[in-house]
């Protein structure tokens, strides 16, 4: 059965959140905004998304005073931010379930783009040194001893 990726990335490239759903129409577009709205601390101020017309539907129901914008190129971000994704799903050979994707792309997204920092916007020693603190804050986090 096929199910369509739902995926909000920031204007830095960070993913925001992701959904799996089976349908592509203006109530799952709710459901999918309701859901990123939620844990935001925040209201955007623009909305960039494919032509899906679903996505205007949710934006005057849950956003109405955000602008919104729809360009081939504009949402270039997140489109990108989808590719580490796709090459996991073929490593994976394809996902087995709805839930398994859900499950899996949620915390693949986060962990990839904490281990990954913008490579083209930093410097060779930036980049070294922002790959180490992410390591440490990982280590930390899971309570990983690293071994002598």
């Amino acid at each position: 059965m096929l199910h369509y990726l739902w995926r909000a990335v920031d204007q830095h490239g960070v993913v925001l959140d992701i959904l799996v759903q089976e349908k592509r129409d203006g109530a799952a577009a709710k459901r999918f905004f309701r859901r990123l709205l939620k844990g935001l601390q925040y209201k955007p101020k623009r909305l960039i998304t494919d032509g899906l017309r679903s996505y205007g539907v949710a934006r005057r129901a849950l956003l109405p005073k955000v602008k919104h914008r729809t360009s081939r190129y504009l949402n270039n971000r997140a489109e990108n931010s989808h590719q580490p994704t796709r090459r996991r799903e073929r490593q994976m050979q394809k996902f087995k379930s709805s839930g398994q994707a859900q499950d899996f792309l949620s915390a693949h997204a986060m962990i990839y783009g904490h281990f990954r920092p913008r490579r083209h916007r930093l410097s060779a020693v930036d980049h070294r040194r922002a790959r180490a603190k992410a390591f440490r804050i990982w280590r930390q986090e899971t309570s990983v001893q690293q071994a002598t």
